[in-house]
C-alpha cells in the first residue's frame, strides 16, 4: 500500500507516546494530523488530556476502533508496542496500519506485521509524509 492511500483511507489515529510538550515532534506531528481532519487518540501514561482530547494510558483501553497506529517510542521498545498492536488487532480486528516515526525502527516488528497482516512503515515522519 502506497503511504498516499494510508492517508486516504484511514482515518483515525492512535498516538503511542503522544506527549503534552508542544516543543516534540510527538505533540506536533498530530496536532497538525488532528488539524487536517484526523480523528486522534493519544496514548500516554501519565497524561489526562493532550489538545482537548481524552487520553489512554494502554492501547488495549481505546474502545474506539483504530486504523492507524502511530509510534513515538524508542526503536529498543518498537518491538513491544507492534506485538500489543498485533494482540489488539487479533482480538478486535483494527489496527491496519503501523507507522514507526522517523528515527524509529524495528526489523522484528515488520516481520511480525506483515505476519499479521498489518501495513507497517518504519522510519518515516508521518508530518513529512502527508505534505
Amino acid at each position: 500500500m502506497e503511504i498516499n492511500e494510508v492517508f486516504e483511507k484511514f482515518k483515525t489515529i492512535a498516538v503511542y507516546g503522544m506527549s503534552q510538550n508542544s516543543n516534540k515532534p510527538s505533540h506536533n506531528v498530530p496536532a497538525f494530523m488532528k488539524s487536517q481532519g484526523y480523528n486522534i487518540i493519544p496514548i500516554n501514561p501519565i497524561a489526562e488530556e493532550i489538545l482537548g482530547l481524552k487520553v489512554y494510558k494502554k492501547l488495549i483501553d481505546i474502545p474506539e476502533d483504530i486504523d492507524i497506529l502511530n509510534v513515538f517510542r524508542p526503536s529498543d521498545e518498537a518491538t513491544e508496542v507492534v506485538k500489543e498492536a498485533i494482540e489488539r488487532h487479533k482480538s478486535r480486528g483494527d489496527i491496519k496500519v503501523i507507522w514507526l516515526q522517523e528515527g524509529i525502527v524495528s526489523e522484528i516488528g515488520k516481520e511480525l506485521a506483515k505476519h499479521n497482516g498489518i501495513e507497517f512503515i518504519q522510519d518515516l515522519c508521518m508530518y513529512k509524509e502527508y505534505n
